[in-house]
């Protein structure tokens, strides 16, 4: 089992930056593929960033490319998002996801099931 806990939202005016920090439990981290997926008020869940399981991999949504970068730490069990550059339309619920089979598909990247676990998330509000 996997839990993950997210940190690091808040509100943050246009053009600033945030950090948010996902905090994994359990031994499989650092062999799964990390994203992390964001949820606007009345708008589906959507793909922002993933992580291969050793770092050396990473994809973006086009919305957020040149913004965000995605890191992680496997010896701490810790996924990072850095957001810079934020704009209103960045302001959702951000969840970070656990992908327990490791793949790295490009196609399969930025699509929900692919990830097994789903940290509580948290909110991030960016004002104009």
């Amino acid at each position: 089992q996997v839990q993950l806990v997210e940190s690091g939202g808040g509100l943050v005016q246009a053009g600033g930056s945030l950090r948010l920090s996902c905090a994994a439990s359990g031994r499989t981290f650092s062999s799964s593929t990390m994203g992390w997926f964001r949820q606007a008020p009345g708008k589906e869940r959507e793909f922002v960033a993933a992580i291969s399981w050793n770092g050396g991999n990473t994809f973006f949504a086009d919305s957020v490319k040149g913004r965000f970068s995605i890191s992680r730490d496997n010896a701490k069990n810790t996924l990072y998002l850095r957001m810079n550059s934020l704009k209103p339309e960045d302001t959702a619920v951000y969840y970070c996801a656990s992908g327990s089979r490791g793949r790295w598909l490009i196609s399969t990247i930025p699509i929900s099931s692919e990830y097994d676990y789903w940290g509580q998330g948290t909110q991030v509000t960016v004002s104009s």
